[in-house]
């Protein structure tokens, strides 16, 4: 019988991104190459534990679940995040960014300033800027300033990115006209904290590295994983947690957090256009825009 690997997640750094799997193991992925698992027969999927604890009741967890944690997992996870504001004292310096998905969907939101880019890559923004630089609790004022005053919000559900990526503008300028225009409003809030660092506009645009210039649209999205399941196509994108996978003559998008917490064995590549023996939703386009500012 073939072994069987749990995946660990997508993980991207300026070499691109690579799927990582519990063990240490890392599949560097490139444009062209084949994605392909099966998910074995009879499997369920077992929350993935917290902080690098298994899970101390071994829970089974939905295969629409992007965080695969059960709910205790999830709630002593979140409970010693940045995100959650479970660290008030971390002595790094962090940044401020605003980070462009797509038409009408900007957002603020805040990294280590030794992380680089790579939140932003992370979260699949498609172009961002910084905007300041120091503590966290200075950080994390500005961008609740910016929240408040000019309604950015801090979130976006990826079904928005999602959805947005097909009518991406052609040109790096008017894919920056948006974050400039907020850019420029932003620094000129009053309420700043002190100790932040206010930083000039510069657009980092990621159409590029996530291959996006002239790939086809996606059509369809992965929904979940499913015990006796199987998926094989080629990439031809990826952008966040979202391999954009080319199985015949469409692609289907596959959220690479829904692989977490499964049992996946190594399957045939087919001849041809590949094969998804998953559960398939369709992927309109649309665009959401914010209210307020846009």
């Amino acid at each position: 019988m073939a072994q069987a690997w749990k995946c660990a997640g997508l993980r991207w750094s300026a070499q691109g991104p690579a799927l990582m799997w519990d063990g240490g193991r890392r599949s560097p992925l490139s444009w062209g190459k084949r994605v392909a698992f099966g998910v074995a027969e009879g499997g369920v999927r077992g929350c993935v534990g917290a902080r690098g604890h298994p899970c101390p009741v071994r829970a089974v967890v939905p295969g629409r679940s992007t965080g695969a944690r059960c709910d205790e997992c999830a709630r002593l996870d979140r409970a010693h995040s940045v995100a959650a504001d479970g660290i008030a004292d971390d002595p790094r310096p962090y940044r401020v960014y605003l980070a462009w998905f797509g038409p009408g969907l900007v957002k603020v939101g805040i990294t280590a300033v030794e992380r680089g880019p790579v939140r932003l890559l992370e979260q699949g923004a498609v172009c961002f800027s910084w905007l300041g630089t120091g503590p966290l609790m200075a950080a994390r004022r500005t961008e609740e300033l910016l929240r408040a005053a000019l309604r950015v919000p801090d979130r976006i559900p990826y079904a928005e990115k999602r959805a947005v990526r097909a009518e991406l503008p052609g040109g790096e300028e008017e894919r920056a006209c948006e974050l400039r225009e907020l850019h420029a409003l932003a620094v000129e809030l009053g309420g700043w904290p002190e100790s932040l660092v206010r930083e000039p506009f510069r657009s980092v645009d990621h159409m590029g590295v996530f291959g996006l210039a002239g790939a086809p649209a996606a059509v369809g999205e992965v929904g979940e994983l499913v015990a006796g399941g199987a998926l094989s196509g080629e990439l031809v994108s990826a952008a966040g947690p979202d391999l954009h996978l080319a199985v015949g003559e469409k692609v289907v998008v596959l959220d690479t957090r829904l692989m977490r917490g499964w049992e996946l064995l190594p399957v045939t590549a087919t001849e041809g256009g590949g094969e998804v023996r998953l559960p398939v939703r369709d992927l309109k386009p649309g665009r959401r825009h914010q209210d307020g500012l846009f």
